[in-house]
Parts: structure tokens; C-alpha cells; sequence
């Protein structure tokens, strides 16, 4: 009979001993908040500001470098060509990527020496790390912006009663739109020309395949071999990356 009094208040125990245990080990979170310091808080916003940047890494790629000029071009040569999936889309991205870091090349290495390199070795501070990171970015911006792209958002700018500095100073917020735009609009002159010599083949193809009769046959299934054989025996690939990032370098 003891025995079996003896297990519930066995079992008693077991369970109470775990509550009283984590009952001293509580922690007093108000009193860790109480006692954060200033820089913690600060540092916790550096944290939340680097994983923000991090995540739109790739849209700030597009946006200052001269990404958009090729991915444009080389999507508008596949057009032209009647192709609709080869190259595929990874290949283009891929190309255009490589292409951008060949390009870009000075730039990444002059914001790395001047603004991350000192950063990391705790010799300059975060503010002027950034702005020294920016520097080569606005220069290659400024360099490949047009006038008249930049004209326009400093305009609208001073519209709203803003104080526009010199052009070396401008604000990134009115550099990079103007840069957009400028890459677009050449992004499209350089398919326009790209197109042209397709579009002469197409014609000229359209016209034989009329004058034959041929109206039911399509003139982009007998034309596709010549647009693909008139590129590879002038040596396209060749020629258009050359001229694209010789664009950049004068």
C-alpha cells in the first residue's frame, strides 16, 4: 500500500521540479531593453540596411552599370532573327552579365580599393565608405549619360523648388533615372540597326515566295536559314559585343 502512494507522489515531484526549475530561470526581457545601449540599436539598423541593400543587389546592378544595354541588344537580335528561344534566356542574362563585369571591370575595382578595402580594415567609417563606393559609379554614369536625359530630371527637380549642385555633385536619385533612360534609348538604336539587315532578307524572301505563288508557305520558315548563315559568315557575335563595349571604353 505504501508503494502505491509512494509513485503518485513520486510523480508529483517530477512534474513540479521542471516548473520551479524554469520558473528561476525566467528572463526579465524589460530589464534587457532597459539596458540596450544606443549603438545596439544602431548597429541592428546597419544589419537591417546591409540585408536590404543585399536583396535589391541585383536591381542595382541593372540600374548603374551598363547591364541594360546589352541584355536589350542581344533580346532584339533574337527578335530579328525569328528566334524565339534560342539562345535561351539564361545564355542572353549570362552574356550580358559577363559582359557588364568585363566592362565594368575599373569601376568595381576603384570602389573596392577606395571605399570597401578601408571599410573592412576599420580605417574610414561607414558614411564615407559609401560615398567613396559611389564615386566611380557616378563618374562611369556621368560619362554615358545624355545631356539631355540628365536635363530633364534636374529640371523637374528644380520644379519642385530643389537646388540642383554642379553636375559632378548631383544627387544619385536624378543620375540614375537619366542614366536609365540614356542606356534604353541606346539599347533600342543599336537593335534598330541590328534588325535592318534581317529585315532586307525577310523582303527579299517575301518577294520570291509571292512571285512564285508560294502563298501559303511563310517567308520566316525559308529565310530563318539565310538570316542565321548571313550572321555567322560576318562574324555577328564578333562584331556586335566588339562594337558594344568598345561603346563604353571610348
Amino acid at each position: 500500500m505504501k508503494k502505491n502512494l509512494a509513485l503518485p507522489a513520486l510523480a508529483s515531484a517530477a512534474l513540479l521540479f521542471p516548473t520551479a526549475a524554469a520558473h528561476t530561470q525566467q528572463i526579465d526581457l524589460g530589464a534587457l531593453a532597459s539596458q540596450a545601449a544606443g549603438t545596439n540599436a544602431g548597429t541592428i539598423m546597419q544589419l537591417f540596411g546591409l540585408l536590404t541593400i543585399l536583396s535589391l543587389a541585383p536591381g542595382i546592378l541593372i540600374m548603374v552599370t551598363s547591364f541594360t544595354r546589352f541584355i536589350i541588344a542581344f533580346s532584339v537580335l533574337r527578335a530579328g532573327m525569328g528566334l524565339q528561344t534560342t539562345p535561351a534566356n539564361i545564355i542572353l542574362v549570362s552574356l550580358s552579365l559577363f559582359m557588364t563585369f568585363y566592362v565594368m571591370t575599373p569601376t568595381f575595382d576603384q570602389a573596392w580599393n577606395n571605399g570597401m578595402q578601408p571599410l573592412i580594415n576599420h580605417q574610414i567609417t561607414e558614411q564615407v565608405a559609401l560615398e567613396r563606393i559611389a564615386a566611380p559609379f557616378r563618374t562611369f554614369m556621368l560619362k554615358n549619360v545624355r545631356p539631355k536625359d540628365f536635363d530633364l530630371f534636374a529640371n523637374l527637380a528644380r520644379q519642385r523648388g530643389e537646388t540642383i549642385p554642379s553636375r559632378d555633385q548631383v544627387d544619385l536619385r536624378i543620375l540614375v533615372p537619366a542614366f536609365m533612360i540614356s542606356e534604353i534609348r541606346r539599347g533600342f538604336e543599336i537593335g534598330f540597326l541590328i534588325v535592318l539587315p534581317f529585315l532586307v532578307i525577310d523582303l527579299v524572301v517575301a518577294t520570291i515566295t509571292m512571285s512564285m505563288g508560294m502563298m501559303m508557305l511563310p517567308p520566316t520558315v525559308l529565310s530563318l536559314p539565310f538570316k542565321i548563315l548571313f550572321f555567322v559568315l560576318i562574324d555577328g557575335w564578333n562584331l556586335l559585343v566588339g562594337s558594344m563595349v568598345r561603346s563604353f571604353i571610348s
